[in-house]
């Protein structure tokens, strides 16, 4: 790296300029940091507890799986836990790994890691964030694995986890 400056410093993100070398030839590099996430597969016997929530950036609602930013300290799994209870009132009993990603590494560094949580239970009503408005909707595993492929479930993080469980079942 010749240079690199942070221009951003937000809630979730922060925002450096890097000069770098590739290829012999000094070139920018527009670079996103982020904590890292975790999203959740909450599953009740064949249904999925799903989100219908509004996103701003794009200007419309998107049906997804629960998800949110890793606190300072605060592991992927206990990440998990948190924003199941929070976004959807729901704790899981049993909370597995199901894999992790990288979102976008052409200019992010957020890494998302995906939970199977089985076993729930009602604890408590959703304590979303204030600047939040999430729908619960049950969803059918079978019919979510054909909204994706039909492009009817839009949310990569959503197709990701379903899709990846699908595969497991699958082969198990």
């Amino acid at each position: 790296m010749l240079e690199s400056n942070r221009v951003y410093n937000g809630k979730v993100i922060s925002v450096k300029v890097d000069k770098v070398q590739i290829n012999g030839k000094p070139t920018i590099r527009e670079v996103v940091e982020h904590n890292g996430s975790a999203a959740i597969l909450p599953l009740m016997e064949d249904t999925i507890i799903m989100e219908r929530q509004l996103r701003y950036p794009i200007g419309k609602e998107l049906l997804e799986i629960p998800a949110g930013t890793l606190e300072k300290g605060e592991s992927p799994e206990e990440c998990a836990a948190r924003e199941l209870i929070e976004e959807t009132g729901y704790k899981a009993g049993s909370l597995k790994p199901l894999g992790r990603c990288y979102l976008s590494p052409g200019y992010c560094t957020e890494v998302m890691h995906f939970f199977l949580a089985t076993n729930l239970a009602k604890v408590s009503q959703q304590e979303m964030d204030e600047d939040e408005v999430i729908k619960i909707v049950r969803i059918k595993f079978d019919d979510a694995v054909k909204m994706i492929l039909k492009g009817e479930i839009e949310d990569a993080k959503t197709a990701y986890a379903i899709l990846t469980y699908a595969q497991k079942l699958e082969i198990s």
